[in-house]
């Protein structure tokens, strides 16, 4: 579905991604790994369209988007959860929702996707009318994967889903995501919690200083020593 080609990207003269190839094959979740600043969110920013890169092709489905905007990605299907939520605060949840359908290609079905979200959170449903700020943390993060899900992705993309989140909401979230791709959505995840996401995954890919150094099956990469010993603290 989508390939990283030999991609370098800069932030001034700063450079943050150094010749990352990867790629994200139809119906899958590839987890992107790594520890902090390694570049993971840069080449998710790259993906979107927030970051041009300085060398290198972004291909969907064959095609170059070295000149498709980020708001035009988004009518492609490609759809980031950005790490932070980034909700409007003083808006309520279903407010914040629709603003997800705004693509052509989502408007006619807003109804019908606004349904199955409240039937993924159903929590959502019930606090539709509160305001999105007041909502928990893990609520929050509900609230901002839902809005993503109202664009109807062919690719998600999820920064950091569960950073911060107590541990029974980590659960949820990963369910949620299993859940997600199994309805067909393509996942890309970003994720610091490496073995739940080496587990949820099918395929992963490690960065380190903005270079991929390890890529393959996720359950592969669970038993690597090398990332046992950086990520895993064995």
């Amino acid at each position: 579905m989508l390939r990283l080609d030999a991609i370098d990207a800069y932030y001034g003269d700063l450079q943050a991604l150094a010749g990352v190839s990867l790629e994200v094959r139809e119906g899958e979740i590839l987890a992107l790994v790594g520890a902090n600043a390694a570049g993971k969110t840069t080449t998710l920013r790259v993906i979107s369209g927030l970051v041009v890169p300085r060398r290198g092709k972004v291909l969907l489905g064959g095609e170059d988007l070295a000149r498709v905007p980020a708001h035009r990605r988004v009518d492609l299907g490609v759809v980031q959860v950005p790490e932070g939520r980034r909700l409007f605060p003083f808006m309520s949840v279903t407010e914040n929702l629709l603003l997800g359908a705004h693509p052509e290609r989502a408007r006619a079905q807003r109804e019908a996707t606004l349904a199955y979200v409240y039937a993924l959170f159903p929590v959502l449903e019930e606090r539709r009318g509160q305001l999105a700020g007041s909502l928990s943390g893990g609520e929050q993060q509900m609230c901002a994967i839902g809005r993503a899900l109202m664009a109807r992705p062919r690719l998600l993309m999820l920064d950091e889903p569960t950073l911060g989140l107590a541990p029974v909401l980590v659960a949820k979230i990963f369910e949620t995501v299993r859940a997600i791709n199994a309805d067909g959505v393509t996942v890309l995840l970003v994720e610091q919690n490496v073995r739940q996401a080496l587990t949820l995954a099918n395929r992963a890919s490690v960065l380190e200083s903005g270079r991929v150094v390890l890529d393959g099956a996720a359950r592969e990469l669970l038993g690597d020593e090398r990332l046992k010993r950086a990520y895993l603290g064995l």
